[in-house]
């Protein structure tokens, strides 16, 4: 195994990129640079890939002593969990660039350099927090990614998005608070045992008392259920992806909340294995009511972009299931859907996003037609609508079939009230499309024209990203002010279908979510070698397949009769 510090170097590429980019004059080359940064990490991240061996277990590890006095260290290393939410981030975070390349600007430029940099600074805590082994570093970088998602909610999207950062800033730091106090209970069960560490090999050999080891639980779980999230911590979300771009609301979504999901499984469960099972009941509660409650908020919806936020409440309630019914196909499916909600919500915010480009609002009461229109926007829309609710042949299908047959197996109605959740699906993805995309234009010609030529009037619109934050009044859903992306036919604006450079910003994700539909082995390679070492660690085994009484198999027979 090489010497070099990999698992450094891709922290440090995005960091020191994120800081070249804030201190740029020009944004386009800011722009240039940050993608260019982006591509780099991408790169790194596959030599990382490329050098990790499928058997499982902790590998190309850096462990160097920070406070000694604590048992605090600076260690990394990387095992099929992490590894596969580090390419997710790699690959998500240049897309979003991409994507960002003109949402971000303003007439100064200072919008693209700072969303750029803090963009870049968000994926290096985030690759940090993922790569972690030691609990105290875990819990800084943890608590460090607050900083640019903080930024990047408040600074770029609709008006409302101060109040929206803050709300989300309060509910994170609030479970960071309690995430806290359970490190500082590591530290004292740990130094009773004999010598202080924060290093997760060294913690998870500790003999704690059952009393300790729930209470330590309780807080690791409440700051990763409000992380994820799970109801009934969960009202941040919609506010803040509704108030947000959409290529914030990614980096949110599909890297950041993962972080929950990921410390349920790295911390939760490897380190609290009895405390996770004594509250496998109600975790597995709360994760069924996200699941059909997240479902049912999404139904109700006017703007596109809460919406697709409220969706992966029931998403992530999908994986909360998967990680506690105990079974390998149940985390199998639980680290897949990781992976693959992160494709498919990645493409359905960004193509929702260029939805609202062309309309010029997000309220979907407002859309109408786009099929005919714009009809390769309404072809990426669909497959990523269809990923959503988990169509066969899409990589979703596979990671959700797995969790339901966990559900099942874990307790017949726990699969049955999992299943409504896809019923659901089916209906609030297929009833968006066909509000958004189908149907007449709302406008008239000749309004149309007029609404075309009012909303592209510079006097008439909010800059991308940088418009006034004035408080909307009654608590009324307000439309995104962006500058519609039109062609005109005479002296009607008509909007414009996708270009080939946003084709290509949606086509990474669509090629994956198919590829991994149709061949997901890639992801089960790595993700199963952990799994199988999880199950060993915490002391689980799969139930043996019930055989009714009575049964034989007469095996000679069988040969004779081919």
């Amino acid at each position: 195994m090489s010497d070099f510090p990999w698992l450094t170097v891709l922290v440090a590429v995005p960091l020191i990129g994120a800081v070249v980019v804030a201190a740029l004059p020009r944004a386009d080359l800011a722009k240039l640079v940050g993608l260019a940064v982006s591509v780099l990490t991408l790169g790194v991240g596959v030599a990382v890939a490329l050098q990790y061996e499928l058997d499982g277990g902790m590998q190309l590890t850096e462990t160097h002593e920070w406070i000694a006095e604590f048992g605090v260290h600076y260690a990394l290393g990387v095992d099929g969990l992490s590894l596969l939410m580090v390419l997710l981030t790699v690959v998500l975070v240049p897309i979003v660039l991409a994507y960002s390349w003109s949402q971000a600007d303003e007439e100064s430029g200072a919008g693209a350099r700072s969303f750029f940099a803090w963009t870049l600074a968000l994926e290096a805590l985030s690759l940090a927090v993922f790569l972690a082994t030691d609990v105290f570093l875990f819990y800084v970088v943890f608590e460090a990614t607050l900083i640019p998602a903080y930024f990047l909610i408040g600074g770029f999207g609709k008006a409302g998005r101060s109040a929206a950062a803050v709300k989300f800033l309060m509910f994170q730091l609030g479970g960071g608070l309690v995430l806290l106090a359970s490190v500082v209970g590591l530290y004292v069960v740990s130094a009773q045992a004999g010598q202080p560490s924060y290093l997760q090999s060294d913690l998870a050999a500790l003999d704690m008392s059952t009393s300790a080891e729930r209470w330590i639980f309780a807080g690791f779980l409440i700051a990763f259920v409000i992380k994820a999230p799970l109801f009934p911590l969960h009202t941040w979300l919609a506010d803040t992806t509704e108030k947000a771009t959409p290529g914030t609301s990614v980096l949110l979504v599909c890297v950041l909340d993962k972080i929950g999901t990921y410390g349920m499984l790295r911390f939760c469960l490897e380190l609290f294995p009895g405390a996770s099972q004594w509250a496998t009941p109600l975790v597995v509660t709360l994760a069924l009511i996200s699941i059909v409650y997240g479902a049912l908020l999404a139904m109700g919806q006017d703007d596109l972009l809460r919406l697709v936020g409220l969706t992966s409440l029931s998403h992530f309630g999908f994986i909360t299931l998967g990680i506690f019914v105990f079974s390998s196909q149940g985390q199998s499916g639980a680290i897949l859907y990781m992976v693959n909600h992160g494709l498919g919500t990645a493409a359905l915010f960004l193509t929702a996003g260029y939805v609202i480009e062309r309309r010029g609002t997000s309220l979907i009461s407002r859309m109408g037609g786009m099929e005919r229109l714009a009809p390769v926007l309404a072809g990426m829309f669909l497959i990523a609508g269809l990923a959503t609710l988990s169509l066969p042949g899409l990589s979703p299908f596979i990671s959700e079939m797995l969790v339901i047959i966990a559900a099942f197996d874990y307790a017949w109605w726990v699969g049955a009230v999992a299943v409504t959740g896809i019923v659901l699906a089916a209906i609030y993805v297929l009833w968006t499309y066909q509000r958004v995309m189908t149907g007449p234009d709302p406008l008239p010609a000749g309004a149309a024209g007029a609404a075309g030529e009012h909303l592209d009037d510079p006097a008439h619109r909010e800059p991308a990203g940088h418009g006034t934050d004035a408080p909307t009044g009654g608590g009324a859903t307000t439309a995104t002010a962006t500058r519609p992306a039109v062609g005109t036919t005479g002296a009607v604006a008509v909007p414009r279908d996708l270009r080939p450079r946003e084709v290509a910003v949606l086509a990474p994700l669509v090629v994956g979510l198919v590829a991994f539909g149709f061949y997901p082995m890639p992801l089960f390679d790595v993700a199963n070698p952990y799994v199988e070492d999880l199950m060993a660690e915490i002391e689980v085994a799969d139930d043996a397949p019930a055989v009714p009484p009575g049964t034989t198999v007469e095996h000679d027979d069988a040969e004779g009769a081919h």
